[in-house]
């Protein structure tokens, strides 16, 4: 028995830092990331599980300062999180999240985060994510609409156009 594969010559781009040149232009929030010795591991860089903690510090200063959203009312739940690793982060590096809002559905929306270190006075993107966010009560413990304060604070911030 003979067994014959054709294989497509596809071009794949692999650079990560391709497609993220310049986008820090499209970020309005950017906060600072203070690293603890604990984020280190044996290898002096970050580990890859800390960085979803860095998302979720960044999540909460933006969702608190820039968005004031009203945890009374609505609850948040993450639905997906994602991550691409693009350079590490050591333990004299300083560094900084921008975080936006890309997606507004009914009862879910999309945050993307780019996390960046300082080198040589110029911002390198260490990492790229993404979550997907889900309003939530509690009470009923399911999924709610977005309180349209909520969605109009994110619309306005971002200068995003109501689908």
């Amino acid at each position: 028995m003979i067994f014959k594969t054709f294989w497509r010559n596809k071009t794949k781009h692999t650079d990560k830092t391709a497609d993220i040149t310049n986008q820090t232009d499209s970020f309005v929030f950017k906060t600072t990331i203070e690293t603890r010795f604990a984020d280190f591991d044996m290898m002096g860089h970050v580990n890859n599980a800390v960085y979803f903690t860095y998302m979720e510090i960044a999540r909460t200063k933006y969702w608190s300062n820039a968005i004031k959203w009203d945890w009374k009312k609505t609850g948040v739940v993450i639905a997906k999180a994602n991550i691409d690793y693009i350079k590490p982060i050591f333990i004299e590096d300083k560094i900084s999240m921008y975080v936006r809002t890309s997606r507004i559905g009914t009862s879910s929306f999309d945050l993307e985060y780019l996390l960046v270190k300082i080198k040589d006075g110029v911002e390198v993107v260490c990492s790229k994510g993404k979550t997907v966010c889900v309003a939530f009560d509690y009470q009923t413990k399911s999924s709610a609409p977005i309180p349209e304060s909520e969605k109009n604070k994110m619309l306005i911030f971002e200068q995003l156009s109501r689908n």
